[in-house]
């Protein structure tokens, strides 16, 4: 059918996903989920704060995870997956790829059963649109769809940036989002109580997300402005805090650009490096007169907190 996109299944070892996570995203910047149960308990506590565990999840292999995403036929599915299979090989990573056809409409639903209600840092709850948080314990709720764009907040580097984003957003903080996906991260310091966010993207699909969740919320410019650009080729003036919530590589292209657009007293806030990227990104960062004032690490996955050197 002409609508029909691949689901893709990669099986690998536990301690192999995230580098197997990481060269999947190389394919598509959507719709990617994962299963992965090797700290079932300790996530159910920690995570979505609940005790009792269902029996089938119990029953889950706990030593291997499983990667799905979607490619559409424009992704042209033969050439990704041979670049897919390659890359897993060279980097030592045994995996089983398992492939099925499946419907636009079937794939844009499949993932949803993943994404439920999240707590995040001391004041937020994340919540999908088609989910009903019961209790909010008085923190902020962020209703969200983040359709075929990045960012439910359920990923390591979506979390990191929202628990750090608690500590600098004040009524006067204007925010830059560079590569801002569903818009999670310029809504959320909105809905904490910053004054203004513009949000950019070079996907028109992540910007149409992008405005249509603010308008769930009833952010609209001029206090919440979404753009569609190359990075930051469309953006003007200073901000407070600069967020970037992408990959170690677009970080270290990325980073020059930014430094004019923090001001002097302002953060730069960078997340999506996995922790074997480390040595590449903090040269660069300190290339471009950015020093790190804060690391958060989860899982793996890297957060800097950065101010320009004095």
């Amino acid at each position: 059918m002409s609508n029909a996109w691949t689901e893709v299944c990669i099986t690998v070892d536990g301690k192999d996903t995230d580098r197997a996570a990481d060269i999947a995203n190389m394919l598509v910047p959507y719709g990617l989920y994962i299963e992965d149960y090797s700290d079932l308990e300790e996530g159910a506590r920690e995570i979505a704060h609940i005790d009792l565990i269902d029996e089938e999840l119990l029953q889950k292999d706990r030593t291997r995870s499983l990667i799905h995403l979607y490619l559409s036929p424009e992704d042209v599915p033969a050439e990704s997956l041979a670049f897919l299979q390659e890359r897993l090989q060279a980097n030592g990573i045994r995996s089983e790829v398992v492939t099925n056809a499946v419907s636009e409409e079937d794939w844009a639903n499949n993932w949803k059963q993943y994404f439920k209600p999240l707590k995040i840092g001391e004041k937020l709850l994340i919540c999908p649109t088609w989910e009903t948080a019961e209790d909010t314990e008085g923190r902020t709720v962020l209703n969200i769809d983040p359709g075929m764009a990045f960012g439910t907040g359920g990923h390591e580097t979506t979390r990191l940036v929202l628990e750090a984003l608690e500590a600098f957003i004040t009524e006067d903080t204007a925010l830059l989002d560079v590569g801002c996906g569903s818009g999670i991260l310029s809504l959320a310091a909105l809905l904490l109580g910053a004054k203004s966010a513009l949000a950019v993207d070079i996907d028109a699909l992540a910007v149409k997300t992008a405005i249509e969740n603010g308008e769930r919320s009833g952010l609209t410019p001029p206090r919440y402005t979404v753009v569609e650009g190359d990075l930051v080729d469309k953006v003007e003036g200073q901000f407070d805090v600069v967020v970037a919530n992408i990959v170690a590589d677009a970080i270290i292209m990325l980073s020059p650009a930014v430094k004019p657009f923090v001001k002097e007293d302002g953060v730069y806030i960078v997340s999506g490096i996995i922790d074997t990227r480390e040595a590449d990104v903090l040269p660069a960062l300190a290339a471009c007169g950015f020093t790190v004032e804060a690391r958060y690490e989860q899982r793996g996955w890297l957060c800097f907190v950065c101010r320009l050197a004095r």
